[in-house]
């Protein structure tokens, strides 16, 4: 499928010659001491080797989002790959760097510190309450989501092992563990043989899809594909499903296209590079590598259905996104692959879910000034580990859709974030400010028209989101020009 090799291209050339622009208005300096030298304790602040913290990077980032999403966003077909493509080159890749790049230069703080540096004090409660909410959400959607999959591996089947609650409790104990443990001695040494296994998994899915796949649509019927009766295509039409391309497939692929909770992990890797050279490709290198990794599983969404939406659909209703990857990794690298691509599949969530614990942790430390003892890390983990648990009993979907939206809703703050962080540079600020117009259109829309939130009229909701991103628009415009004038009156 030509098209999914134009995908891969453009998120590599993306990197290639994209980045190295974005990272000229950022400001780095390569003779600075960063916070790791400056700060170094054992706990948070110890040397990574930048390899290895690309690898942790990625992981930390690539939980079951790049996974999940995407086969959720299979349902509206082919448009899925090319919000992920456009979405991470444009504006997921540059969020994430540019929340490196901020938390480097601010002492490895959090972003509600950060904020509070740009902003004023009210901007950084505001962040404080988006931040913790979404990296709760996500610590409880990454205890449910791999301990579903395992307890529903056929292998343990008849035994203790395929309990849930068994499950979640090990997950639970490890959270504990990696909350509170320095960062060199579970994180360091573990995550990078992790990410390497996800790369050779993912690698191996897409592969075997690519030559075996029953349902592939080359590059001549692609224009076809778009308008035959599988999906339905038109950028404001729903699905078949009743659900509109705009906003949701933006709120329902998030990661691999672009994710607040990226933002979120950025301060533990801040902390532990030695230059700022190596932001670049740590932080942009990692968020294009879950594109492919998005790219591949929206392109299994797509293959491995001969009959399209309604399939998927059926699939989806029966058991959820790890019935769909249990069927694709089992459909097409056999028994043994399949359940090594499913225990890959349930590691990955789990090493989001531990470095979300303790970023809120380090979110909350460094929020209230919080004295690092083995003790106060304790009372503060604790509590937190144990609320989750009674939320895992919640419906999975419920917590999905709240972790969803939030993850939207902080990406969109990191970009106005970042908007004022090289609007005090004086440098081309519209590489982050016209991707925080569009996700603060996406979010408005979503919230004015979905059960969480208004529930109003898909027609009101569009509108809405597009009135809000037009005058969001027009209050940066106004205040370019006005930073404009500035400079050059003082000049």
């Amino acid at each position: 499928m030509i098209i999914f090799f134009i995908c891969i291209t453009l998120l590599i050339l993306g990197y290639k010659f994209y980045s190295p622009f974005i990272e000229k208005q950022a400001g780095i300096d390569e003779t600075i001491k960063t916070p790791q030298v400056r700060f170094e304790e054992g706990v948070d602040y110890v040397a990574i080797h930048p390899v290895k913290a690309f690898l942790i990077q990625f992981l930390n980032i690539a939980g079951v989002g790049p996974i999940f999403g995407p086969i959720l966003g299979a349902l509206y077909g082919p448009v899925a790959l090319i919000w992920i493509v456009l979405g991470n080159i444009l504006g997921g890749a540059v969020h994430d760097y540019f929340s490196g790049v901020m938390s480097i230069k601010e002492d490895g703080k959090s972003l509600p510190e950060i904020a509070g540096h740009y902003y004023n004090v009210y901007f950084k409660g505001i962040m404080l309450i988006f931040t913790t909410m979404l990296l709760f959400f996500v610590g409880v959607v990454f205890i449910m989501s791999p301990a579903g999959l395992l307890s529903n591996l056929s292998y343990f089947e008849g035994t203790f092992l395929a309990g849930n609650t068994f499950w979640v409790l090990v997950i639970l104990g490890y959270y504990l563990l990696a909350t509170l443990l320095p960062i060199d001695k579970i994180i360091t040494k573990l995550y990078p043989l992790f990410g390497l296994l996800m790369i050779v998994m993912t690698s191996l899915i897409a592969i075997s899809l690519l030559m075996n796949a029953p349902h592939l649509p080359v590059a001549g019927d692609f224009l076809g594909y778009f308008n035959s009766d599988h999906y339905s295509h038109d950028f404001l039409e729903p699905n078949a499903d009743g659900l509109p391309v705009w906003p949701l497939l933006f709120i329902t692929i998030t990661c691999g296209a672009i994710s607040g909770f990226h933002s979120t992990q950025a301060p533990i890797i801040a902390r532990c590079l030695t230059n700022e050279k190596y932001v670049r490709p740590v932080y942009y290198g990692a968020m294009m590598c879950e594109g492919i990794v998005g790219c591949v599983w929206a392109l299994a969404g797509i293959a491995a259905f001969p009959e399209g939406y309604s399939e998927l659909k059926a699939l989806l209703d029966q058991g959820g996104p790890g019935l769909v990857v249990n069927h694709i990794a089992n459909s097409y690298l056999g028994a043994l692959g399949g359940i090594m691509a499913i225990i890959a599949v349930a590691i990955f969530p789990i090493t989001s879910g531990d470095t979300a614990f303790r970023s809120l942790r380090l979110t909350l430390v460094d929020a209230f000034n919080i004295p690092q003892s083995l003790r106060n890390r304790l009372l503060l983990a604790v509590p937190i580990l144990v609320i989750a648990y009674f939320m895992t009993k919640l419906d999975f979907s419920i917590i999905w859709r709240y972790f969803a939206f939030s993850n939207m809703l902080l990406s969109t703050s990191v970009l106005w974030l970042a908007t004022k962080f090289l609007f005090d540079r004086g440098t081309f600020h519209w590489i982050v400010s016209l991707p925080a117009i569009v996700g603060t259109s996406v979010s408005v829309s979503y919230i004015m028209t979905a059960g969480i939130g208004l529930n109003l009229s898909s027609e009101y909701g569009k509108l809405i989101g597009a009135v809000v991103g037009v005058i969001s628009l027009i209050l940066l415009i106004v205040a370019h020009n006005k930073r404009v004038n500035i400079a050059s009156t003082t000049a």
